[in-house]
Parts: structure tokens; C-alpha cells; sequence
């Protein structure tokens, strides 16, 4: 079903290209030049604008559209899960990036795992929940950069929550196919997320109102009480409450302590332009070192998506992810060498094991490491915000898994996330599970500058697939000459270790075929082909220029 999905939606942009007398995309650039919000879903693009329009910041409407993603999205982020930040600041000419992950509950071990007989964490359920770092998050962005107060940017996700909203079609899919699971399991997860029903509960459907009362009362002492209203109090006896009652001992002191910490993006140039990633914990790295890898090739004149084009992006995948699985972690508990593993000379020594007629062997990092990574589909809601002073920010939230760990805290709306479920419990790798510890992290924001200036702000979501989906995007634009909207419609594809290459509809017509001659496993599992959304700078005639994915139901929207 999801094959048919993806699939469908693709082709019907390839179709409404086919019929449009200006560019390759299904949907036209949307061009704006006061302020701009891309993400995911309408009603939370909205809430973004409508706190531009009464004189807030890139900031103010990026808190403001994530709490309203919060209610509208609830499978993919929340309250419950984490988020970051790319920030840049105009007046200053700075750009600053805000890690507001959560931390593993202090009295968490490998023996609590080991003793129970787990020889991992378990992918949902209680004992993969970390501290909820979200709201900490949006609280530290307002402190440092918001001209608005909670109560502003909260108004419009608690609009949406107490007076209810309707669902949209790709969020009704999901809430149904991932949602249904976890209400059978659990009866408090239904009376939360579902609609009461002759036979107990369903899911919302396209078009249906849903209403999050609860979820409204808890941001709205939010917007009264501040981060401590959610980390101290009411709030956090609850969460706490209810995640000790299942057997994870996560307490109202882990949840006090949480911090969010603003600290240096990565970044690496590629031909004139200079890509801004986040640092471990998260992938960005892994973007970086594939630019890196495949900036000497000519890959203009290989031709968009050719199957030489596709073994380079491939192969420089395979190598950028075996160091990426080595040495993710948490960098405040281990010595990482990001570096090294990002540097052009480091890139020269990888690229040289890119046979460019033959599929390699599986990739291991450069670096030496014995750890084999578990993979895991992840959900998440990226948004993007420009304001008319050109303040930019890339924010990117989730609950990881779609629902996270299908954990609700009851009378609250609060789905907690599934983020410790990406620690290793294996003695031999940085991602060790220990007490009061961030873990590997999937999502990524990502800015890209030219000129000295903010050039792009962008997000590709879902899992894994967001590094091979920023270098996808990327290429589109740089070497192809694709606007901001056709380079995120183009066909994708995706390169799991386990399963091998996956490709959405739209390629050329022989070039699995090819890429299976030359030695790629091509899969047979339709994976997450992750959603795009994007606000480019033009700084020329200062205006802004705006790419939603046709994957989602989201929309870039000005004024």
C-alpha cells in the first residue's frame, strides 16, 4: 500500500509536468517577499504566517508552526519528542544551531536491558523512551532570538487542539495504518488519538474533525508557565507517573534537568556553495562526506539520475554511512573524529575505493570499528521559516517512529518519543547505553549559503533517508539547474545496507537494470522516500522562493 502510494504521487506530478507550459514540477515555485513558512501541513504553514503578519519573527512563526505540527501531525512530532535548529541571524550575520535532544533517564543501564534478557532496546513501549527535549528547545529559541512570548506563538496550535481541526489525507493514512497497532495494545493511546466508535475506537479520516482537548490544556500551561510548567509541576509527576507505572525509571528529576545547548554547526563547501549541517548526535556528517566524495566527479555530464550518475551517489552513500555507523554518538560522552570524517583529504582517500564501473563491497569505516548498525523507518515534521528581515530558520522535529513509543501520558495529549530505542547496549561502540546521555539521532536541519549569505534552508524527512535526501536535493539545483520546487518533486532513491537500492516511479526505463548489471542489490522494500520543504533567498531582487513536496500534504505559503 505504501508502494502504491509514493508511487501514485510521484507519477501524478510527472503527469501534471507533462501538461505545464513553464518548468518540470507538478506545482509552480511560490514566490513571496515579505516572509515565508514551508512544512508539512497547511493548517501549521498558517499558524506560521499568521504570526509574521502581526510582527513576529522567523523564530516566533517557527515555534508557532511546530506546536501547531504538534497537534495537526501528531504521529510525527509532539511535545513527547525532540527537536533542532539551524538559526540565522540577520543583524548579527551569524548563524547559530540549538541540539534539543533528550537525555536517557539517569538510572538507565545495559544491565537493565541484559537482565531482562533484551539484547537491544526495544524499538516502541516504555523502556525506548529518553526525555522529551522539544519544548525546551522552543523555549531556548524565544529566549535568545524570539520577539514573542509563549502565549503568542502558542495560540494558534491551542486553537487548533480545543476547537479542533481536519485531517488531511497523508496524515490520515498514516494515523490509521501505524495508529491502529498501538490503540489494540493499549487502551489509553486509543481514548487519546482515536474517535469513539460502535466497536470502541477508530481512527480519524480524511476530512473528519479531530479534537485534542487535553493536549490543548497542557500548551496552555505551557504558554502560561513557560519550559518549567512542562519539566516541573503537574506535567512532569504525570510523565513520570506513567512511564515508572510501565517499569522505566524515568523520574521528575531527569525531566528538570533537561537542557537544550546551542552549539557549532558543521559544514563543508561544494562547488561555490557551503553546506551547514548539525554535528553528532545526529547524521549530519554523513551529507557532508558525500558532497565531499563526489565533488571531483563530473556529474553534470553523466546526466540527471543516468544509472553512472546513480552508482557514484551510491557508492559515496555506502562509504559516508559505514563511518556514520561507526561513530555516531552522543560527543559530550565519547571522542568522536568529526574532523577527520569530514575533511576534503579524508573524502580523496574514500573516493579512491569508488570503482566507477562496479558495485563495492559493504562499506566499513575508514576509521577502524567492529559495530554493524540496526536500522529503523523513522517519521518526522521539518519546517522552514524566512521573515522579511531574512532572519532563516531550519527546524526539524520528531517522535521518531510514527506515534514514537506509542506511549501516552494520560490527560495530557503527550505521545513520548522512541529515541533511546537508536542506543547500541553493545560494549564496543560510542552509542553505548548510559544514564543521562543524548542518542543517535536521525533528523537533520540544513542550510546552505552562497556567497557569504543564506542561500537555501531545507529538510528532506524520514529516517536514514534524510543524508541521501539532502545530497539528492542538493545535486538537483547545483548541477542540474532544478528550481526549488522541481528539485524536491524529482524521483528518489534510496540505499539501505540491509535491503539495497530502492527507487521511486519516474526513472528512466533500464536503469535498475543497469545498476543490477554493475553489482547493486536492488531491494524489494519500499522504503520512506522522506518529504521535502524549502525556502530559497534571492538576494538579487529580494525575494523568497518556496518548494513543498508533493509526498506530503504540506505547502510553502508568503506574503
Amino acid at each position: 500500500m505504501l508502494k502504491l502510494l509514493f508511487g501514485g504521487v510521484v507519477l501524478a506530478a510527472a503527469a501534471l509536468a507533462a501538461d505545464r507550459p513553464a518548468g518540470r514540477a507538478g506545482r509552480s515555485v511560490v514566490w513571496a517577499r515579505n516572509g515565508m513558512v514551508a512544512t508539512s501541513q497547511p493548517l501549521a504553514v498558517q499558524a506560521g504566517l499568521r504570526i509574521l503578519q502581526q510582527g513576529g519573527n522567523a523564530v516566533d512563526a517557527a515555534v508557532a508552526t511546530a506546536a501547531a505540527l504538534a497537534v495537526v501531525e501528531p504521529m510525527s512530532t509532539g511535545l513527547g519528542g525532540d527537536m533542532f535548529a539551524l538559526v540565522y541571524h540577520a543583524r548579527s550575520d551569524k548563524l547559530h544551531a540549538l541540539n534539543a535532544s533528550g537525555f536517557s533517564p539517569a538510572a538507565a543501564s545495559v544491565e537493565f536491558f541484559t537482565g531482562r534478557g533484551l539484547n537491544a532496546v526495544p524499538m516502541y513501549g516504555p523502556f525506548s523512551v529518553s526525555v522529551p527535549g522539544a519544548v525546551d528547545g522552543w523555549a531556548a529559541l524565544l529566549q535568545k532570538f524570539g520577539s514573542m512570548k509563549f502565549e503568542q506563538v502558542l495560540a494558534p496550535a491551542i486553537e487548533y487542539a480545543e476547537n479542533g481541526f481536519p485531517v488531511t489525507a497523508q496524515i490520515g493514512y498514516e494515523w490509521g495504518s501505524y495508529g491502529r497497532p498501538l490503540a489494540q495494545a493499549d487502551p489509553e493511546f486509543a481514548r487519546a488519538l482515536f474517535l469513539p466508535d460502535a466497536n470502541g475506537a477508530r481512527p480519524p479520516v480524511q476530512g473528519e474533525i479531530f479534537v485534542n482537548k487535553p493536549l490543548g490544556s497542557t500548551l496552555r500551561h505551557i504558554a502560561a508557565g513557560g519550559r518549567d510548567a512542562f519539566y516541573k509541576g503537574e506535567i512532569a509527576r504525570r510523565i513520570a507517573s506513567r512511564l515508572q507505572g510501565l517499569g522505566w525509571p524515568l523520574s521528575v528529576e531527569d525531566l528538570a534537568q533537561q537542557r537544550s545547548d546551542w552549539v557549532e554547526p558543521i559544514s563543508t563547501t561544494y562547488k561555490g556553495y557551503r553546506l551547514y549541517e548539525m554535528g553528532p548526535n545526529t547524521q549530519g556528517m554523513a551529507a557532508l562526506t558525500m558532497l565531499n566524495i563526489l565533488e571531483s566527479f563530473d556529474l553534470a555530464k553523466l546526466g540527471h539520475n543516468s544509472a553512472a550518475y546513480l552508482h557514484l551517489l551510491i557508492e559515496a552513500k555506502k562509504l559516508a554511512f559505514a563511518d556514520l555507523y561507526a561513530w555516531l554518538a552522543d560527543p559530550a560522552k565519547a571522542r568522536l573524529p568529526v574532523d577527520q570524517i569530514i575533511s576534503k583529504e579524508y573524502a580523496r582517500k574514500r573516493r579512491a575505493q569508488i570503482d566507477p564501473k562496479r558495485a563495492g563491497p559493504p562499506a566499513v569505516s575508514g576509521i577502524p570499528s567492529s559495530y554493524q548498525w540496526r536500522l529503523s523507518r523513522g517519521d518526522t515534521a521539518y519546517l522552514t521559516v524566512v521573515d522579511k528581515d531574512r532572519n532563516a530558520v531550519s527546524f526539524i522535529s520528531s517522535i521518531f517512529q510514527n506515534f514514537g513509543s506509542g506511549v501516552v501520558v494520560p490527560d495530557t495529549g503527550i505521545v513520548l518519543q522512541d529515541r533511546g530505542a537508536l542506543f547500541t547496549l553493545s560494549d564496543d561502540h560510542p552509542n553505548r547505553l548510559e544514564g543521562r546521555k543524548r542518542p543517535y539521532h536521525t533528523i537533520i536541519p540544513a542550510m546552505v549559503f552562497r556567497d557569504g549569505k543564506p542561500w537555501l534552508s531545507f529538510g528532506v524527512m524520514g529516517g536514514d533517508m534524510q543524508p541521501q535526501g539532502h545530497v539528492q536535493v542538493l545535486l538537483n539545483m547545483i548541477e542540474f539547474g532544478m528550481n526549488v520546487q522541481e528539485a524536491g518533486e524529482a524521483p528518489r532513491w534510496h540505499h539501505s545496507p540491509a535491503s539495497g537500492v530502492s527507487f521511486e516511479p519516474g526513472f528512466a526505463a533500464g536503469t535498475a537494470k543497469e545498476l543490477a548489471a554493475a553489482g547493486h542489490r536492488l531491494s524489494s522494500v519500499t522504503p520512506h522516500f522522506g518529504g521535502y520543504q524549502a525556502i530559497q533567498i534571492d538576494w538579487k531582487n529580494g525575494t523568497l522562493a518556496g518548494g513543498s513536496d508533493p509526498r506530503k500534504d504540506g505547502c510553502a505559503a508568503g506574503w
